[in-house]
């Protein structure tokens, strides 16, 4: 985010646990179950969904308030989140970070150590099903070396707003 001048980074609402080193309001909004359906019913987020067993949302309010002060807004969200955005900011540029191949992701996930064995296969299946919607998206870069990665989205991201300011 350093590298994106006027870039704003959301912070997602979500309903799974706190992992080691991770804080409220930082890393995510952790919410109960009975909360983030509150925050649903309320229309309080601009994109949500269930992934994992857990549900992840995009605060409304604080999203508009950083697109009023003229700031690239970033949101970290899966396929579903991404479309439900585009219906509402048509102008918004969908980018699909993949991992370069499924093993690779496997074992990242099993790296981590912060998911049971059932978690890591559900998330597996989910991914295929994602990479299957990855066409639809403007961008993709596969996320093989972390600083090109990084390098390419960053890239992207400022060109589009130089373009969108055009």
């Amino acid at each position: 985010m350093k590298a994106i001048p006027d870039g704003w980074l959301s912070v997602s609402a979500t309903t799974r646990a706190p992992r080691a080193g991770e804080t409220e309001g930082a890393s995510y909004l952790f919410k109960t179950r009975e909360q983030f359906d509150r925050m649903v019913e309320e229309g309080d987020l601009l994109e949500w969904a269930e992934y994992g067993g857990n549900c992840y949302g995009t605060p409304k309010s604080s999203v508009l308030a950083a697109v009023r002060a003229g700031k690239q807004v970033v949101l970290e969200i899966d396929v579903q989140g991404a479309f439900q955005v585009k219906e509402l900011f048509p102008d918004a540029h969908l980018v699909f970070i993949e991992p370069p191949s499924a093993e690779v992701l496997r074992s990242r996930l099993e790296g981590r150590g912060t998911d049971a064995p059932e978690a890591v296969e559900r998330r597996l299946e989910t991914a295929k099903r994602e990479l299957a919607q990855a066409d639809r998206y403007e961008f993709r870069l596969v996320n093989d070396d972390l600083e090109e990665a990084l390098d390419q989205l960053v890239s992207y991201v400022n060109r589009c707003a130089t373009s969108d300011k055009d």
